[in-house]
């Protein structure tokens, strides 16, 4: 049976006691993480949130509190009274934080039972993630988990710490608003008070933010949820939160030297890490040029090469009509690989595939040349060139993609990445921040036929691209900002456009006439009319950016209550029906045969 604790007040916690406490009289709660009888004795390793701490039941002390402690199981929430105690010479625990003492108990209270847990709680638990997410309350008792939430609870406060040291103000923006369809699928949320109308929860503060500078606040931020009905990814999530800035009277180099300090700071607060700074800055074109990404991964080598003047006059029409046609030749320099399998470079050449690479053409670097089934359309200068090019050795493999640009910078650049987690060359425990800027400002959809904007349609243009604007859209470069660690894009940010003409220009660019947009944005184009100061800002993914200092490969272990790939909650079972009474008052009837509940039989 459960006991009460009424006239119990715990003074510690269970990880905070030391040598020091030796003597004190002291009352512990929390978790039996194990329980081990010796028969005359009954040890029982007490756990909450800040540690473990070995508590011991004698006869000798109390008998009572001894012949209930043989009923305790793991999991069983206790409460106990009893002396801090040196342990005896031999027994101490050096891998525990609290091994050189215990505590003899008095008093024992057992608060709340339980059953057996469906996995063991305890790190590196080898179970399969989705009973790990339907069981997430427990889940989250694991000290790895406790670590990565208490983690994410300083990062937040050093976070706002520092904004309010410079001038930042917290201010919250709405949850319900209006639907952009620039950009990710929203999240609609019909209303009942204006029957046949949605709102659309934010996928961003984007337009708000804008609306703070123009309202005079000057700097603003946010530690906010957002919504993105889209596929999901190791590191995407249907809810999601991000850091979310804005400042007036500001250029690039501004927010940029500012975020340096906000993330040098946070880094050696939250893991001891001294970040360099100013951090290595690369533009986009430099960045897809040497390692087709615009997130590049900087902590190795293995960078991509242009061979394509040398492959314009060679024998081989693969690489002569890429390089006729407008296209390039580049390749990346597989060092040491030259003893891998045909096999191998054929698995390598499926990869590349994915990326819709054509082909992969490759030469084994011997002591007597390169070899391969192409090297006989290839002369030896050409040959020379290659080699020397790519800095190749004897044992290296030269792997080629000739295509358009941007598939031979998604095929290399992915094809990077690939083998040198295959070759295990990434080293760990580097942390390489860095900056990407001048992105290109549009990108064509051949599927739409239009120009889209690559980040939103509110990102400034640099200065002199702007008469391109309407000329060759497809050369505008936007004053945009990534920041990038260790190969993942964790914020990105841009100045913003604050002329309505400019605006207008954009939006026609992208293809909305002046009647459409106005339709979607009038009160933005409207505002800009009333005296707007230049303004930009950046946003950071917070569970990104925990995930990197967690150590962690997905951010659904750094998020309380994450979703599934499939965006479903396994512990609450959500989405879930509602009852047709809820649909006729929002005026909603689905086209869809109603389906099963997905918590049908799950608890039985």
């Amino acid at each position: 049976m459960s006991e009460s604790m009424q006239g119990l007040k715990r003074s510690h916690y269970c990880g905070e006691l030391t040598a020091v406490d030796n003597g004190r009289v002291v009352t512990l709660m929390g978790w039996v993480n194990t329980r081990r009888d010796h028969g005359g004795l009954i040890f029982v390793d007490l756990r909450d949130r800040t540690g473990l701490i070995q508590v011991v039941f004698s006869p000798e002390i109390n008998s009572a509190s001894f012949t209930k402690a043989g009923g305790v199981r793991s999991e069983y929430v206790l409460a106990v009274t009893g002396r801090v105690s040196i342990r005896p010479e031999g027994t101490d625990n050096p891998n525990l934080a609290t091994g050189e003492i215990e505590v003899l108990v008095d008093e024992l209270r057992v608060l709340s039972q339980a059953k057996t847990p469906p996995f063991y709680i305890e790190d590196g638990v080898e179970v399969d993630e989705n009973l790990r997410l339907r069981y997430r309350y427990l889940d989250l008792r694991r000290p790895e988990m406790q670590h990565a939430l208490h983690l994410r609870h300083r990062a937040a406060k050093a976070v706002r710490d520092f904004l309010d040291e410079h001038g930042f103000w917290e201010i919250d923006t709405p949850m319900l608003t209006r639907s952009t369809p620039e950009g990710a699928r929203d999240f609609l949320v019909p209303s009942r008070l204006n029957a046949g109308r949605f709102y659309a929860l934010p996928q961003s503060p984007q337009l708000f933010k804008q609306l703070l500078m123009v309202s005079g606040v000057d700097r603003y931020f946010q530690i906010v949820r957002c919504f993105r009905d889209e596929d999901l990814r190791a590191d995407r999530q249907p809810e999601f939160t991000q850091i979310d800035m804005e400042l007036s009277f500001v250029d690039v180099e501004d927010v940029l030297e500012l975020m340096e300090k906000m993330v040098s700071r946070l880094c050696r607060e939250m893991v001891g890490l001294e970040v360099e700074t100013p951090l290595p800055r690369f533009t986009y074109q430099e960045a897809m040029d040497r390692f087709g990404s615009d997130k590049p991964d900087t902590r190795f080598g293995m960078e991509l090469v242009d061979i394509t003047d040398i492959a314009r006059g060679c024998g081989f029409k693969v690489f002569t009509s890429a390089a006729e046609e407008g296209g390039q030749v580049r390749g990346i320099n597989a060092a040491g690989c030259g003893g891998y399998s045909r096999k191998d470079i054929d698995d390598l050449t499926k990869f590349a595939a994915i990326y819709r690479a054509r082909g992969l053409a490759y030469f084994i670097v011997t002591a007597e040349g390169a070899k391969s089934p192409i090297t006989k359309f290839f002369n030896d200068q050409e040959i020379a060139a290659i080699l020397e090019r790519f800095n190749a050795r004897e044992g290296d493999l030269l792997l080629f993609v000739a295509d358009q640009p941007d598939v031979v910078a998604a095929s290399l650049g992915a094809l990077r990445v690939h083998l040198a987690e295959q070759l295990d060359i990434i080293p760990r425990d580097k942390f390489n921040f860095l900056w990407v800027t001048d992105f290109p400002l549009l990108e064509y959809d051949e599927e739409e036929k239009r120009w889209v904007a690559m980040h939103h349609p509110f990102t400034s243009p640099l200065e002199e691209d702007l008469p391109l604007l309407q000329t060759d859209p497809g050369k505008v470069r936007a004053r945009a900002y990534d920041i990038v660690l260790n190969g993942i894009e964790i914020g990105g940010g841009s100045i913003r456009i604050h002329r309505r003409d400019v605006q207008e220009l954009m939006f026609n660019a992208i293809g909305l006439t002046k009647e459409e947009a106005h339709e979607k944005f009038f009160y933005m184009l409207e505002a800009f009319e009333y005296g707007t100061p230049p303004h930009g800002g950046i946003a950071f993914g917070f569970d990104r950016l925990i995930m990197l200092l967690a150590g962690k490969k997905t951010i659904r272990d750094v998020i309380p209550f994450p979703k599934t790939q499939s965006a479903t909650d396994l512990m609450t079972m959500a989405p879930g029906n509602v009852d047709e009474r809820q649909l006729r008052e929002l005026h909603i009837k689905s086209t869809l045969k109603k389906l099963p509940d997905q918590n049908n039989n799950k608890n039985k």
